[in-house]
């Protein structure tokens, strides 16, 4: 559309014509109207397919979160009904212990983050994924950038151990992610039960992740799969 701009552009400057002026201008004007319905439609599909996105990977965590409820309520009234107490208490204390993870989970302040860590079960992945949090741990004093920045490389942290390591059919690998405080700093560990595959290509890519941020990385035992990364909160 732009291009054909030319054609009465030729005109004018050929003949300098007032019509052919008018009808550049009307062109040009056309032009942009055109170009901008265009750009507008196409922005308004691509937020309808991120929105649908969304609400797909809502609809799934939620899906698989009352099938957790709903096997271990199976479990405790299947204990209660044969009299096993001891079992039920200990179920219960699962349950709770459960709940006060998610809470905690919730309460990080960051949402891109909080949604990755509670829909993570979701995906099916062979990497199983436990996250120990401080009880005070709250990220919602961080800047936006620093937000953003964290969660970031926290995911692209745990994709790049979901594709390193290697398992057997139908096994699956443990990584505990653990965030905590450290006076004005905010650790996360990473420390991973199973199979790593190639410790040197795994230490390469989250090396390369945290490359030109705030946050450093550093691999805690050289023949382990374990890093840790800090990041400083001072302004």
């Amino acid at each position: 559309m732009a291009i054909s701009v030319a054609v009465p552009l030729y005109f004018v400057m050929q003949g300098k014509s007032l019509i052919w002026s008018l009808i550049l201008v009307l062109w040009v004007a056309s032009v942009l109207a055109i170009g901008y319905v265009f750009t507008t439609r196409r922005y308004e599909r691509e937020q309808q397919a991120l929105l649908r996105s969304f609400e797909q990977a809502a609809i799934r965590t939620l899906n698989h979160h009352r099938h957790d409820w709903m096997n271990d309520l199976q479990i405790l009234y299947g204990y209660i009904q044969l009299g096993k107490i001891d079992k039920a208490v200990q179920c219960v204390d699962k349950i709770k212990e459960r709940m006060h993870q998610e809470s905690k989970i919730s309460k990080l302040g960051i949402p891109s983050l909080v949604f990755y860590l509670q829909s993570f079960r979701t995906s099916n992945s062979s990497l199983e994924l436990e996250i120990a949090l401080d009880q005070e741990m709250q990220l919602d004093k961080l800047s936006p950038e620093d937000g953003a920045e964290l969660a970031a490389v926290i995911m692209q942290t745990v994709r790049a151990y979901q594709y390193s390591g290697r398992v057997s059919w139908g096994d699956t690998r443990k990584l505990l992610l653990s965030l905590r405080q450290e006076g004005s700093d905010v650790i996360v560990s990473f420390e991973e039960d199973g199979s790593m595959g190639d410790p040197e290509s795994l230490k390469q890519q989250i090396y390369q992740v945290v490359q030109g941020k705030r946050m450093k990385a550093e691999q805690l035992h050289p023949s382990q799969a374990s890093f840790q990364l800090r990041m400083p909160c001072e302004s």
